[in-house]
């Protein structure tokens, strides 16, 4: 269970995740965000560029995880913690699962392409995830833009 303390933290981190997806909308991009947090301090931020560099493997969480090992010098994340608007996908958690994440918090679920369907063993053995912050400004952000797109 989430004491209040951290349920305030998780909805301030996934708020800068919310930011970076509202950046991602307005390139053009799907509407999600990422944020790596290491002990209260912020040491990444991404969102979505797949259609910006033109690869299918850039999403926030991808984009996050290398900046976040680039700043704090070493592949594994064993400290840190996760944010991203909508529940990874499978490739994603996979790479979550290397660098060995302990703790992922995410706002909305994926119930087509997430990892929970598809790969609910990619994570980390020990790692903890915590669902549903802002989960309705998340999933609203996504709704919308397929919205537009159709």
């Amino acid at each position: 269970m989430i004491n209040e303390e951290q349920q305030k933290k998780d909805e301030r981190y996934m708020q800068m995740a919310l930011d970076e997806a509202h950046l991602a909308l307005e390139a053009g991009e799907i509407p999600i965000g990422a944020v790596v947090v290491c002990k209260d301090r912020v040491v990444s931020r991404a969102h979505n560029l797949t259609e910006t560099l033109c690869d299918v493997t850039a999403h926030a969480e991808m984009q996050a995880i290398t900046a976040a090992a680039n700043t704090l010098g070493g592949k594994y994340l064993t400290e840190c913690t996760l944010y991203v608007t909508v529940e990874p996908c499978t490739m994603c958690a996979g790479a979550i699962g290397w660098a060995q994440i302990p703790r992922i918090v995410y706002g909305a679920p994926d119930d087509k392409r997430g990892y929970h369907l598809l790969a609910p063993h990619a994570f980390h053995p020990k790692a903890q995830v915590t669902q549903g912050v802002l989960e309705d400004e998340c999933r609203e952000l996504m709704q919308n833009f397929f919205k537009a797109k159709r």
